[in-house]
């Protein structure tokens, strides 16, 4: 029976999910006779934790690694880097500098995303163990950071001065250093709050699920929440909002391709060769991409544009 924090039905059903790579450690350490199947040796095991279908690390069985995500990720990475330059040359755009940094972010968990899932570095291996721990991290910190800018936008405190600077990189320091450290703690044991799973192959942790499962979905759900409010009842327009659902749309797809889709395309026409975390990059990206478009058709570009800004 499957309980609330239990990762066991994810790392089975769903292949290169990154927070598996956690558990396989604990496992290998305190019960490794749990790992069956694909996870049985590490020198060939995909990501997951006895999962039905894994891409194998690369170089074992002609395997060349998660290509099609690694290939997706490297040109999302270029696109997001392009929407955060063009993002600096808004001068007069409200939380320009705070949306910038959930760009930086955003950028850093593709990156992450590559070393984690890509199937080049050897399951229970202290290297892909702590990437994994940063890569939660950083998960974690981007959807505050998405949450954030929304709580900007409605100018509770001026955008990028230090009232909004300061709680804002606070937040993202306690996300990282809290979700890095609690992940670490489930992958090596430091202490029994975090540590070995009960029963083992429940691979049971309540506080990595909310932080890696729960928070993410939450904080998007009260970022559009958010922005409906600022569009609608601030700034009384109606466009926007298309912008925004787009968005809320592909989010919501590249999760479903992820969780539902995944496994199907793992053992589809090439089996065990890719599978569908590539869809649901590019979903996530192209959500990224209209929440840039979303931003834009609502700030400045400049103050010589705005009448109030004139000869400032």
């Amino acid at each position: 029976m499957v309980s609330f924090g239990d990762f066991s039905s994810l790392c089975r059903d769903t292949p290169s999910y990154p927070w598996c790579n956690l558990f396989y450690h604990q496992l290998q350490h305190h019960s490794s006779s749990v790992l069956q199947g694909l996870s049985a040796n590490p020198k060939t095991a995909p990501v997951g934790v006895n999962p039905e279908c894994g891409i194998a690390l690369a170089g074992t069985n002609g395997s060349v690694a998660n290509i099609a995500n690694i290939i997706a990720c490297g040109l999302s990475i270029f696109l997001v880097a392009y929407l955060a330059w063009i993002t600096g040359r808004r001068k007069a755009a409200v939380g320009r500098t705070e949306f910038r940094i959930f760009l930086g972010c955003y950028l850093l968990t593709l990156l992450l995303q590559i070393l984690t899932t890509g199937a080049f570095l050897e399951q229970g291996s202290d290297a892909l163990t702590v990437l994994t721990a940063i890569h939660a991290g950083a998960v974690a910190a981007t959807f505050w950071t998405l949450l954030g800018t929304a709580i900007v936008s409605t100018q509770v405190v001026e955008d990028g001065t230090l009232s909004s600077l300061i709680p804002f990189s606070f937040f993202i320091l306690a996300f990282v250093v809290a979700t890095t450290y609690i992940a670490l703690d489930v992958a090596f044991s430091f202490t029994s709050v975090f540590g070995p799973s009960n029963p083992p192959d429940a691979l049971h942790s309540v506080p990595l699920f909310v932080l890696t499962t729960i928070w993410p979905g939450a904080a998007a759900l009260l970022y559009f929440a958010l922005m409906l409010y600022i569009v609608l009842g601030m700034l009384n327009e109606i466009r926007p909002i298309w912008y925004y659902v787009l968005a809320a749309v592909l989010f919501i797809l590249s999760q479903l391709d992820y969780f539902l889709l995944n496994k199907v395309i793992c053992k589809g026409v090439t089996p065990a060769k890719i599978d569908g975390s590539f869809v649901a990059t590019v979903l996530e990206t192209a959500a990224v991409g209209v929440l840039h478009l979303a931003w834009r058709s609502i700030t400045e570009e400049s103050w010589e544009e705005d009448p109030y800004y004139y000869g400032r």
